[in-house]
């Protein structure tokens, strides 16, 4: 947590609780007690990541916080965020990067050399590449690295993510995602149109689940007045995933890889999960005390 809201590395951290009396009081340790060097931070996290913990710890948290009225379960809002990684290859793609969006649309060929390119990126010997992250286009722009997948509350509370690589489709990865939280029947969940899909919706109506999902136009066929009013209507709420994303960028460098491979990555997000959502908890006791 330290690490996270202070945006500290495994040295700086080390020497923060080393100097700090807060630092050291909210560990709960004493001036005499000796301090953890960088070097176990690192194993732990190793460990704690190997093991899947950290989903097991905001699962936890989340549990408390419902139980305090701090998270109260309304609609669920469904986004993803790309997380970008600074240990991008070096060798040049050969192959037709996903589209954000549009990662359905590649043909077989181009899917079969993005896997051979990532093979001979295991074999040279560069130490400095993720080769477990991959590319996605946006745009004009092409980005190496991960996504989370996030459910929020409409409060913009993290309720549960995925980590999956950058280059796949949002779409696939919702109802994995509605799988591991517990939503109530009639629950409405607010999505924008890139999650739309026949299986997603289907999903949504066996579960007895509202869909929220927006409505998306198709080749030769506008949008009817109403689709267009639904549209507006769950995007005057959807904002407040958007708005999570923002401030765990803003609060604590989020949405840029601090480590190599999913393991770790899908760490990185539980972690900033967890921060995030004590970070906002103040604030939503206040508000709902007045």
């Amino acid at each position: 947590m330290l690490q996270t809201w202070f945006k500290l590395s495994d040295e700086g951290v080390e020497e923060r609780i080393n100097d700090s009396i807060k630092f050291t009081k909210f560990l709960g340790l004493s001036l005499e007690d000796s301090v953890p060097d960088h070097s176990v931070i690192s194993r732990f996290r190793k460990e704690m990541s190997r093991k899947n913990a950290m989903k097991k710890v905001l699962g936890e948290l989340n549990r408390q916080l419902v139980k305090h009225k701090i998270i109260i379960h309304t609609g669920v809002l469904v986004d993803a965020s790309v997380t970008v990684s600074p240990y991008t290859p070096s060798q040049p793609t050969t192959f037709e990067i996903a589209g954000d969006r549009n990662e359905e649309e590649r043909t077989e060929e181009d899917t079969k050399k993005e896997e051979t390119y990532h093979k001979k990126l295991n074999k040279l010997e560069d130490n400095g590449t993720d080769t477990e992250a991959r590319w996605l286009k946006k745009g004009k722009h092409s980005y190496y690295g991960y996504k989370k997948h996030v459910a929020t509350n409409d409060d913009g509370m993290i309720l549960g993510l995925e980590t999956t690589t950058a280059n796949q489709s949002d779409t696939k990865h919702l109802i994995p995602l509605l799988k591991k939280l517990k939503i109530k029947r009639g629950t409405r969940v607010k999505t924008d149109k890139g999650y739309s899909s026949k299986s997603n919706k289907d999903y949504l109506k066996s579960n007895k689940l509202k869909s929220g999902i927006q409505y998306k136009a198709v080749r030769g066929k506008e949008l009817t007045k109403r689709e267009k009013q639904f549209n507006k209507l769950v995007s005057k709420t959807r904002y407040a995933v958007e708005r999570t994303f923002g401030g765990i960028k803003k609060w604590f460098n989020g949405g840029v890889a601090k480590y190599k491979g999913i393991e770790k990555m899908d760490y990185q997000h539980h972690l900033e999960a967890i921060a995030y959502n004590l970070y906002r908890s103040p604030g939503l006791v206040r508000a709902n005390a007045s």
